[in-house]
Formats: C-alpha cells, sequence, structure tokens
C-alpha cells in the first residue's frame, strides 16, 4: 500500500530555512533517516515544503478561480513537507513514522494518509478482483 506521510507545519517552519547549528544537526538526523527509509525499499519520493508565504492557492467556485496569496492562516492545517513511502500496511507506516527524528524544533505532527489506488475506485463487485494496484499501471 501506498501512504502519503505529512510533516505538520509550524510556526518555526513558517519562518523558512535557518542554517543553524541545531538545524544542521536535524538535517544530518533526517538524512540518515531517509537513508534508512531508501535501504528498506519504503521511500519513494520525499521532499520539504518552503513556507506558505511563497505560495498561492487556487479557490474554485463553478466556473470562477480565485487565486490567493500567501502566507495562510491556520499554520496548524498546512503541510511542511511530505514523503510517499510503499509500505505493506498502516502498521508498518506507524512504526516508521515513531522512528522519524523529530522534523521540527519543537513540537510537532506527522500525519499518515493512504493513497486511493484504481482498485478502491471501481464500481461494482470485480473491483476486488482486478489486480492493478496503481493509476500509475495504467
Amino acid at each position: 500500500m501506498r501512504v502519503m506521510v505529512l510533516v505538520k507545519a509550524t510556526e518555526d517552519s513558517e519562518k523558512g530555512f535557518v542554517p543553524t547549528t541545531e538545524a544542521m544537526e536535524a538535517m544530518e538526523a533526517m538524512s540518515r533517516f531517509n537513508q534508512e527509509l531508501i535501504d528498506a525499499g519504503i521511500r519513494l519520493t520525499a521532499d520539504g515544503l518552503k513556507p506558505s508565504s511563497q505560495g498561492k492557492r487556487v479557490a474554485f467556485d463553478g466556473p470562477r478561480r480565485t487565486v490567493i496569496d500567501g502566507p495562510f492562516a491556520e499554520t496548524k492545517e498546512l503541510v511542511a513537507g511530505f514523503w510517499l513511502w510503499e509500505v505493506k500496511g498502516m502498521d508498518e507506516a506507524v512504526a516508521w513514522v515513531k522512528r522519524c527524528p523529530n522534523p521540527m524544533p519543537g513540537p510537532s505532527e506527522i500525519e499518515i494518509r493512504p493513497l486511493y489506488e484504481m482498485a478502491d475506485l471501481r464500481c461494482g463487485s470485480d473491483a476486488r478482483s482486478h489486480t492493478i494496484t496503481r493509476a500509475s499501471d495504467y
């Protein structure tokens, strides 16, 4: 199963990266963790996101589109980074996240969300009989 692992933003992450001694040590620890994920065949991709002040949102309302410039309120609802993992199940994903170094200088959260696979989106009783496991298999 594939999961998106979301590092939730904090006030610190919204300030942007500052290469302090502590930040560089945290980056080294995270690099070691990422290498473990790669070595285990778990990590498909990963990246950090710049602060929302450098982002934009596009709001949809019927045919209308409205562009909203960052920064965005409610930091706790923002994402600071992500991984895409291939795991056996949610228990394995949770076990890996528990091994992760704290991604922020203070309290932080990591959210794990399974991705929809093509079989999840099929209508009818034969949805479970298909062997296609990823949208990219089409």
